[in-house]
């Protein structure tokens, strides 16, 4: 089982009863209380009812028993709460422990100017150069600065397959506790330690650093209000009481405030927050705040590379299209001869096609292998006898052909324009002064992203993919993707721009970057996605990083934004409508009896006014942990346009959560009646 196999096969949710009671109990301190007003109130309505129950004891009171009643349940609800958040953290910190194992005991080979000194990884600091050979685990986060090499990663993303990290490239970060297979690395240290991007993320999932994000923050001051509206009323029932005769008690009046404030979102709203960050980190994406996840479910516009994302990212030949008069075997076995040395994927493709197709390709022993030149766009054969063959970009291929006073032939620009057309990178194919034809290379679309993209598009989120290819390829490869819109020929400053336009209209832009040039674009997004085995600029411009460098990802880190923000939307819908319920189900039980006029809207037919209060102070302690599954999981995600998701939010959250305390306080009452 590799190390992501078994962080998703552990639930999380294993933390000892007795551990899960502590933390909770530990979480009743005041400072702990003061971050969530709802469970605030309620604890100290629990302190309240404490010290009745205590007075009602020495004064020898028969309410003291019920009052004691009342006291503890009001206390597990706070405890149910905190436990709720305890266990949220409970599963970050099982995900992130797993990572952070891998550091262990670190030593790093440092280098300074008198030669190498052997440290503890700790010690590192930014700045500092390691020298990595193979076979050693790399010390810190960091940059190759010199060499390259194969490392296995899959200490951090699960994955057992090797992957090529070297200087000077996009590819050329590395994370602590990775292991260098082949060669030797020179690696630049990139923070400091407790920095890392790890460390930040175990920082939030484990609750220290969290700060609320400014959804929670809004709804957390909705929530505060509810709260204090819901105590004026309460209180004002003290003298509307009086006035018409009825005795209340401190005791009932707290508990009916208890139930009527929102203690159900309340209490699970931390969770919420804390469990979106651990799904995230579960995918190996790592946010640098709760902020850069709740963004991904607020997404209007995803900037999207062709290359990695939408595409497979290696072009494979597809075709040899010759020209007229050339024949199809000498142009494959042109093409075929010049690319058996060719490393690239597309030279290897090249050959796999031409074998396919019957060709028997043997290295020629007396030719002189041309690599390819970013100069020239070229590359090919040149042979002891004077014969030159050639493979390259159609233009460059086309003027070296006419240079050595041979013919374009009439019907080239059609092959290479109908190879275009149909989303093919065209490669021509020259034997000296005679061009033979075309190679198609083709990118190859991913399985099932136009399906996704259609998902995207139900949703209200714009897809917009980004290329350096010519608008005629462009054009094809986005019909056949299904994304809404296209730039061909892209650059850094056009991505920049494009972004500043896309947020100058009020929309919120995603998009995701692994190189130095990407860095001005991934901060200027309100999501920028970089990937873990890009450049340092890259990684400290995101607010996300991706472990496992699959550019596919954007994708996931929007539906577990969209997943954290539909769950706690649900939530909060289900809790209010509750509230609802509780104030029709026990306020007229309450005052039946003093006010034989209510007693036609007692329509559960409440054994008592205390049995009713009972009822419901239970009902509303048990549904915080009913619900807590819910809460870490998430909400079931489902690709709909707003408006559809806010019909279904409301016909199952809001009319179940409106019916649901009706038969449950019933059923609850039937029990407590025997007592009470």
């Amino acid at each position: 089982m590799t190390t992501r196999q078994s962080r998703e096969a552990s639930p999380g949710l294993r933390i000892q009863p007795l551990m899960l009671l502590g933390e909770s109990l530990r979480r009743l301190n005041p400072r702990s209380l003061a971050r969530n007003p709802v469970m605030a109130v309620v604890a100290i309505g629990t302190l309240v009812c404490a010290l009745y129950t205590g007075m009602a004891i020495d004064a020898g009171r028969a309410q003291a028993v019920f009052a004691s009643i009342v006291t503890l349940i009001l206390l597990a609800t706070v405890l149910f709460a905190n436990a709720a958040e305890a266990m949220a953290e409970a599963r970050g910190k099982a995900h992130a422990g797993s990572l952070r194992a891998t550091r262990g005991e670190l030593t790093a080979r440092r280098v300074t100017q008198s030669g190498e000194e052997t440290v503890a990884a700790d010690r590192l600091r930014r700045g500092d150069r390691v020298r990595v050979v193979a076979g050693e685990l790399i010390p810190a986060d960091g940059e190759i600065v010199q060499g390259a090499g194969s490392i296995n990663e899959s200490a951090m993303t699960g994955e057992s397959a090797p992957v090529l990290r070297e200087a000077g490239t996009d590819n050329s970060g590395v994370s602590a506790g990775t292991k260098l297979l082949s060669d030797e690395l020179i690696v630049e240290v990139s923070v400091d330690p407790g920095e890392s991007l790890l460390d930040r993320m175990i920082a939030l999932v484990e609750g220290a650093s969290r700060q609320k994000t400014p959804s929670e923050l809004a709804l957390s001051v909705l929530l505060s209000t509810l709260t204090l509206v819901f105590l004026i009323v309460v209180v004002t029932l003290v003298p509307m009481a009086l006035f018409v005769g009825i005795e209340t008690s401190t005791v009932m009046l707290v508990a009916l405030l208890v139930c009527l404030i929102p203690t159900t979102i309340g209490g699970l709203l931390p969770a919420i927050g804390i469990a979106g960050m651990e799904r995230a980190m579960r995918a190996n994406l790592i946010a640098k705040s709760g902020k850069a996840v709740e963004i991904a479910g607020s997404i209007d516009t995803l900037l999207l590379d062709k290359t990695g994302t939408i595409t497979l990212g290696d072009r494979r030949a597809t075709e040899f299209a010759p020209c007229h008069g050339i024949d199809l075997v000498r142009l494959r076995e042109v093409a075929g001869l010049c690319s058996l040395q060719d490393p690239t994927p597309e030279g290897r493709s090249i050959v796999v096609l031409a074998n396919e197709q019957g060709a028997t390709l043997a290295a020629p022993q007396d030719a002189e292998v041309v690599p390819f030149s970013a100069m020239s766009r070229v590359s090919g054969l040149d042979f002891a006898d004077g014969r030159r063959w050639r493979k390259g970009a159609p233009n460059a291929i086309a003027r070296q052909v006419e240079e050595a006073g041979g013919r374009v032939p009439a019907d080239f620009e059609t092959l290479v324009e109908r190879i275009s057309r149909h989303g093919a990178t065209p490669l021509a194919v020259a034997e000296g002064n005679v061009l033979l034809g075309v190679i198609a290379l083709s990118d190859v679309i991913k399985s099932g992203i136009a399906e996704r993209f259609q998902q995207l598009r139900e949703m209200g989120v714009k897809t917009v993919m980004i290329t350096g290819d010519n608008p005629i390829t462009a054009a094809a490869i986005a019909a056949e993707a299904g994304v809404d819109d296209y730039i061909a020929e892209a650059t850094p400053e056009r991505k920049l721009e494009l972004i500043r336009e896309e947020q100058a209209a009020g929309r919120l832009v995603a998009m995701m970057g692994d190189g130095t040039n990407d860095a001005p674009a991934l901060a200027q997004a309100d999501l920028g996605l970089a990937m873990n085995s890009g450049t340092q600029a890259a990684r400290e411009a995101a607010n996300m990083v991706d472990l496992d460098s699959d550019p596919g990802k954007l994708l996931e880190a929007v539906e577990i934004g969209k997943q954290l923000l539909i769950t706690r939307g649900a939530l909060t819908t289900f809790s209010l409508a509750n509230d609802v319920a509780k104030y029709f189900a026990i306020l007229p039980a309450i005052f039946a009896a003093s006010v034989p006029a209510l007693g036609a809207l007692d329509v559960l037919d409440l054994h008592s006014p205390e049995s009713a209060v009972l009822s419901a102070v239970i009902f509303n302690a048990l549904v915080i942990p009913a619900l807590i599954p819910f809460a870490l999981r998430g909400v079931r995600f489902r690709a709909a346009a707003a408006s559809a998701m806010l019909r279904r939010n409301l016909l199952i959250y809001g009319l179940g959560g409106l019916l649901l305390p009706f038969p449950a306080i019933k059923l609850i009452d039937l029990f407590v009646g025997l007592f009470f």
